[in-house]
C-alpha cells in the first residue's frame, strides 16, 4: 500500500484525530472507512441503473427522466430537511 500525504489545516488534522479516536480508529483508517463508504458518480449511476431495471423487472412500471428528477429532488429535499419532520 503506498502512503499519500496530503496537506490539511491543523484544525481539520485535529477534528480528524478526534473523530477517529471516538471511533476506536487511526486517522488514516478513518479516513480509509469514510472514503470507502462514499460511492463515486459511477457507481451511484451503475446503482441507479440497476435499482431501474429492478422496478421495471418487477413491477412493470416505467421510470423516465421526469420521475427521476421528482425522487431526485425529493431525496434532495429531505437531506437539505425541508419535508418530514420528528415526532
Amino acid at each position: 500500500m503506498a502512503d499519500t500525504t496530503i496537506k490539511i489545516s491543523g484544525e481539520i488534522r485535529d477534528r480528524l484525530r478526534t473523530l477517529a479516536e471516538e471511533r476506536g480508529l487511526s486517522a488514516r483508517a478513518y479516513v480509509e472507512r469514510m472514503v470507502a463508504a462514499i460511492p463515486t458518480e459511477t457507481e451511484r449511476a451503475e446503482r441507479t441503473a440497476k435499482a431501474i431495471a429492478y422496478v421495471r423487472e418487477q413491477f412493470g412500471a416505467e421510470v423516465d427522466d421526469a420521475v427521476l428528477r421528482e425522487g431526485q429532488a425529493w431525496r434532495q429535499a429531505i437531506a437539505e430537511r425541508r419535508v418530514g419532520s420528528r415526532r
